[in-house]
């Protein structure tokens, strides 16, 4: 049920366990982009603030690791009931704030429960393994310790399941973090900060602050007791934490997103790769990582999907996500509306020939949120800035290909990795694709957006840092292997 009575109001940095404001006595105001009406209000924190908050996971991580990781998924476990009991609320709160549609916004905070459960159980699993010595007399074997303050910068576009996906982790594996989520998803962020303050964490372990990313996210970067930072978010963002973290020899993780292609052969179900690049394309209006942009198709089927493509995307309805029958809501913010449209122009202006959508909605409720159809093109070719740029919105740019070789050359053509689709009923075709895709995330006959939480995540090129986020992959960035060798006296 939707809250007739929604509070905003003013949330603050949680450090050191205490909710504190920030020492500038300044705040940030977070808008529903459905409506542009306030949804809350965060601190504008400063390097002051950043300084106590990291000091505090610096102090806490020894304690937090001497605690042992069966009592940490304990703790875990308990979060996961605590945020299960506020799913309404925060959902809600979610589409509020970034328009995602509340089935949507439900959905993703039902796999942040989820997240948090699965690592709970890794408190209960081996974090080493015996190795057979060549001295009979000694005992070798290895464990993993955790890597001390790990900062973790969070985006907008999931504000629940990808910090989640790094916290948890980061946590049960025994690190103490400090958490910068992206201001446009803050107040989200601030609810799902409160289950976690509510279970029962020691002091110091877990420290959330808001504020701009030039002063709070570049500062965390930069910190010198940071041990580890994990980031997600824009390529050139990612390629300054990868700088600064690389110069002090620390750790980092980078998923910087991706331009993902579906290839659609002429032994497709063409019904299924319709419904498919609908919903990896427009769904969460082309706000994900994952999301479909280029759809390469061979030639003999084109026109056919094209027009079942084109008629499904008719059918799409926009509006305010919290609005029962809204397939699509709006994009999350000024900015990205106005990052979306320019693309829009820019296709047209570079030859790609507009067959559906693009247009900016207007009249009645349109008139106060950041609303666009969905938009797709055709008579686009590899060289354009629409097939090229992550665009983060509701576009997709048809492709046609002469045959398979060609379609994967052309999903291939693009400095990202991120994840690849194909639909064929052909054994050799999916052999084929598997081998030669160049993309961390594979799925055949399934849309590219989307990955369960106990498979790793993470891309190729200039899409990730090649660790891998989620399952048991995890580990292998938040711990570090130590080798122990025992030889008696």
């Amino acid at each position: 049920m939707i809250s007739t009575t929604f509070a905003t109001k003013t949330y603050k940095n949680f450090i050191n366990n205490e909710w504190v404001n920030a020492s500038s006595g300044n705040t940030i105001q977070s808008i529903n982009p459905a409506d542009k009406e306030p949804v809350g209000y965060v601190q504008s924190s400063t390097e002051k603030d950043l300084n106590k908050a990291v000091a505090a996971a610096h102090k806490a991580k020894r304690d937090w690791r001497k605690l042992g990781q069966s009592a940490r998924g304990q703790i875990l476990f308990k979060t996961a009931n605590i945020l299960e009991e506020n799913l309404d609320e925060i959902a809600e709160t979610m589409t509020r704030e970034m328009g995602k549609t509340l089935p949507e916004a439900k959905g993703e905070t039902a796999r942040g429960v989820a997240i948090l459960r699965y690592y709970a159980g890794e408190g209960m699993r081996k974090d080493g393994d015996v190795i057979p010595s060549s001295d009979k007399d000694a005992l070798m074997f290895t464990k993993r310790s955790p890597l001390g303050v790990v900062g973790i910068i969070t985006p907008w576009n999931f504000p629940v399941a990808i910090p989640i996906w790094k916290m948890a982790p980061a946590l049960v594996y025994g690190n103490s973090i400090v958490w910068k989520p992206a201001t446009e998803g803050a107040v989200t962020a601030a609810k799902v900060m409160e289950c976690f303050t509510k279970a029962g964490f020691p002091e110091g372990v877990v420290n959330f602050i808001t504020g701009k990313g030039s002063i709070i996210g570049q500062g965390l970067i930069d910190h010198p007791l940071l041990n580890a930072i994990t980031f997600t978010g824009s390529e050139s963002v990612g390629q300054s934490v990868a700088k600064s973290a690389s110069a002090r020899g620390i750790k980092y993780q980078l998923e910087m997103g991706g331009k993902n292609p579906v290839i659609v052969t002429k032994d497709a179900n063409i019904d299924q790769a319709v419904e498919a690049v609908i919903s990896g394309g427009f769904r969460s209006s082309g706000q994900k990582c994952t999301a479909s942009s280029r759809v390469v198709v061979e030639s003999s089927v084109y026109d056919e999907f094209k027009q079942k493509l084109v008629k499904a995307a008719a059918e799409i309805t926009v509006g305010n996500g919290l609005q029962e029958g809204i397939w699509m809501g709006p994009c999350a913010s000024e900015s990205q509306f106005k990052t979306v449209t320019e693309y829009i122009e820019k296709g047209k202006q570079e030859g790609a020939k507009l067959i559906y959508g693009g247009e900016i909605l207007t009249g009645g409720d349109y008139d106060r949120g950041f609303f666009i159809t969905p938009a797709i093109f055709e008579d686009v070719t590899s060289e354009m800035e629409i097939a090229q740029a992550e665009i983060f919105g509701p576009v997709i740019a048809l492709m046609k290909a002469t045959d398979l070789v060609e379609a994967i050359d052309l999903a291939n053509n693009t400095k990202y990795g991120l994840s690849a689709s194909i639909f064929t009923s052909n054994i050799s075709s999916i052999l084929e694709f598997i081998d030669e895709i160049e993309a961390g995330l594979v799925r055949i006959n399934a849309e590219s957006a989307g990955v369960e939480l106990q498979a790793p995540f993470g891309g190729m090129k200039a899409s990730s840092t090649g660790s891998r986020e989620q399952g048991e992959a995890a580990k292998e960035f938040y711990t570090a292997i130590k080798t122990v060798f025992i030889k008696g006296s």
